[in-house]
């Protein structure tokens, strides 16, 4: 309660605070205490026998409300619950989280340490970081790439494979996790035309299968002039840019026709997000291990 958006609303908090307990308490204290009136007034009979008294509550009643009031009170000194008031205590569950943390922090700092220190495969060799690793990718990462780093959705690419668009090296995978990646496919339709975008998917389409067509050289050459500069001029991609390759026929968006069109007219665009700031530097570097261990 001590990031209390004003001093009014602060007060405010704190009158309707003490101004209830206050209530509480003279309530229970009329209701045990007050002068007893009731032989003041006839109590009405039904069925003959049946009087409707006015019999006090048990006593304990009183002890055990007054208790409560007690510990409300005691509670409202001791902790956060009158406005900005911060409590004698200072605890707020901010503070107990920090403390937490750094205890963690200090119990296994060893163990981080070593995993700072350790080589990728040393870790790879390890099976219970490697398992660590792979609770940790689900947690983090499984929502995009599956619980298994297999891809899915035909658009979040699959990571248990040999190929990466941005570079299967530990230093390019860490950068992957650690800052994201961003890819830009722009849109060629309004420069190719309808006809211009079939002859570049016609095209396309060879770089990675046996698929002939009648005339390739019209989608060579508008590939060869409009491609290039990020693809490659055999269509082998640049990992610099995050260009897939377009010879190894794994197709992030798909290969069909109506998909291939989709990419070349109106472009794609992918975001990895970055973890830098989500994850520890162990973690990152547990991650590096599990993505790249020779069963992908």
């Amino acid at each position: 309660m001590a990031d209390m958006p004003s001093d009014f609303w602060s007060g405010w908090i704190i009158v309707l605070s003490l101004g209830s307990l206050a209530g509480l308490t003279w309530l229970v204290f009329s209701i045990y205490f007050s002068k007893n009136n009731a032989g003041e007034f006839e109590s009405p009979v039904w069925d003959e026998t049946l009087k409707e008294g006015n019999n006090p509550a048990p006593m304990w009643w009183f002890w055990m409300i007054l208790a409560t009031l007690v510990i409300s009170a005691a509670y409202l000194m001791l902790y956060p619950g009158l406005g900005s008031f911060s409590g004698v205590l200072k605890w707020s569950q901010g503070g107990r989280l920090d403390k937490n943390l750094t205890a963690y922090a200090y119990e296994h700092a060893d163990t981080r340490k070593m995993i700072k220190q350790a080589s990728i495969t040393e870790l790879q060799k390890d099976e219970i970081f490697m398992q660590s690793a792979q609770r940790l990718f689900q947690q983090n990462c499984a929502a995009c790439h599956g619980t298994e780093g297999q891809g899915q959705a035909m658009m979040f690419p699959n990571l248990s494979d040999s190929y990466w668009q941005w570079g299967g090296s530990e230093a390019d995978i860490e950068h992957s996790i650690r800052h994201g990646r961003q890819a830009v496919m722009m849109a060629w339709q309004d420069v190719l035309g309808d006809d211009g975008v079939t002859e570049v998917v016609n095209y396309v389409k060879t770089l990675s299968s046996d698929t002939e067509i009648e005339n390739p050289a019209k989608g060579q050459q508008l590939f060869q002039q409009f491609c290039i500069a990020c693809h490659g001029p055999t269509g082998e991609g640049n990992t610099a840019l995050g260009a897939p390759n377009l010879v190894d026929n794994i197709w992030l968006y798909g290969d069909s026709d109506e998909q291939l069109r989709h990419s070349i007219a109106l472009g794609r665009n992918g975001i990895m997000p970055a973890f830098e700031r989500r994850l520890s530097e162990a973690q990152i570097r547990m991650l590096v291990a599990w993505l790249s261990r020779p069963a992908n």
